[in-house]
């Protein structure tokens, strides 16, 4: 059994509130917990917070619900990069039905009954959504803005947790970052099962860590991305983007997710492309983030799939590290490519505080076209892809490496062996 121990701290609460008042604590399904809030995990607290006429906190007697809980379990399904390229957003505009100008659900009908299995189902948005008539939709390399009809389209097809984390956030620059999260912020709003993170307005909202609450458990939500192509955020801006290189940020986070939550996830946007090797950097970044505390770490970014593993903690307990689930959809051409995983696993806490990761698997998904000009694309789950679909899928071009060139069984169970060891395989 794969186990972390949390340590137990002594009940105390913190509250700074500037005079524009203070944000209340939320005791629904998603909640956003201010660094430093603890709890012993043991008892209740016996107090509440209340807003004076003037701004200020004031506290009396009532009851807030401890942080750790005694016991749950929350199965978790985790996809790998939405990179709605132009192809994609084309493919959702040809199905569309009358009065709509794109429909997104045709792409993704093939995984909705998978991932509508999870308590929560990750997917890592790799495009900006800025629903802006001033910002143009585009779908090519470091110039993406994806169809307003694309957000309601990823919680049709069943994910409730959206990573914002990734290299193109600046893409619009920062007009279009804000803009972008103006739209996820109302997408919460309507959906109140929605949350997203990994981008924040400013520090305060990024020192609020996400919390979701599901079966008991308060799972916490960290995102991190290695680079942002080059760009930064103007200094005239108070958007918060943290980088894998800040290891003191990271380790201050997870340590103070653990404080209150029962388990961390983590996601890191990290890595070489095109690539089923994975870097010692990436290696020891992962050790080091499992060391701190995080409990599971979603990697994406290389656009392949890459290995998984139990890392081992000091102290002997352990976390799991998904390298890179690769592509969820896309329009590349290479092979390896457009075979993704979709992880599936459960987070299991017992009634001591303990958190384990059990019965992890990994599904390979495929992304379909019909022809050279990557019509009629869609996601196909591995365990539904026929011959008929392998035998039609439309990989543009007859080029002499293995990129391009072979599409069969045999090819695609390879990739599937090299990126997915034998014992996580869930093929059918």
């Amino acid at each position: 059994m794969y186990i972390k121990k949390f340590i137990a701290a002594g009940i105390s609460m913190l509250l700074l509130c500037a005079a524009s008042g203070c944000r209340s604590i939320d005791n629904s399904e998603n909640a956003r917990i201010p660094a430093g809030m603890q709890n012993d995990g043991t008892q209740d607290a016996t107090t509440t917070i209340s807003d004076g006429m003037d701004g200020s906190v004031a506290r009396e007697e009532a009851t807030i619900a401890n942080v750790k809980q005694t016991g749950g379990e929350v199965r978790v399904i985790a996809a790998g990069d939405n990179l709605v390229q132009t192809a994609v957003y084309n493919s959702a505009a040809a199905h569309a039905e009358d009065g709509e100008s794109y429909n997104f659900d045709y792409c993704y009908e093939g995984i909705r009954d998978v991932v509508s299995q999870g308590d929560i189902s990750i997917i890592n948005q790799e495009t900006l959504i800025c629903d802006d008539p001033d910002i143009e939709i585009s779908g090519s390399n470091y110039n993406f803005n994806s169809p307003a009809e694309l957000g309601p389209a990823i919680l049709n097809a069943g994910f409730n947790v959206v990573s914002m984390s990734n290299n193109h956030l600046l893409d619009k620059g920062v007009d279009g970052l804000s803009a972008c999260l103006d739209y996820w912020e109302q997408m919460e709003a309507d959906n109140p099962d929605l949350l997203t993170y990994g981008v924040y307005r400013d520090e305060a909202d990024m020192n609020d860590i996400r919390i979701k609450e599901v079966n008991g458990v308060k799972i916490a939500f960290l995102a991190y991305t290695e680079n942002i192509n080059g760009y930064t955020v103007p200094e005239d801006s108070d958007i918060q983007i943290v980088l894998t290189s800040e290891s003191e940020v990271i380790k201050s986070q997870i340590e103070a997710a653990n404080e209150v939550a029962d388990a961390v996830i983590v996601s890191a946007h990290w890595g070489v492309e095109d690539t089923f090797e994975v870097t010692d950097g990436v290696k020891q970044q992962a050790q080091n983030m499992i060391e701190w505390g995080a409990d599971v770490i979603i990697g994406t970014h290389p656009h392949v799939p890459q290995t998984m593993e139990y890392l081992t903690r000091e102290d002997g307990t352990q976390g799991f590290v998904f390298y890179s689930l690769g592509n969820l959809i896309s329009a590349m051409t290479w092979n390896i490519n457009i075979i993704g995983e979709i992880a599936d696993f459960n987070i299991v806490v017992d009634s001591q505080g303990n958190t384990t990761i059990e019965d992890v698997k990994v599904m390979p998904v495929i992304t379909q076209y019909d022809d050279g000009y990557l019509s009629n694309l869609r996601l196909v789950m591995y365990k539904d892809y026929t011959d008929e679909l392998m035998e039609a899928h439309g990989l543009p071009y007859a080029m002499y490496d293995q990129y391009y060139a072979e599409w069969n069984r045999e090819r695609i169970k390879e990739l599937i062996d090299t990126a997915i060891p034998a014992e996580y395989q869930k093929l059918d």
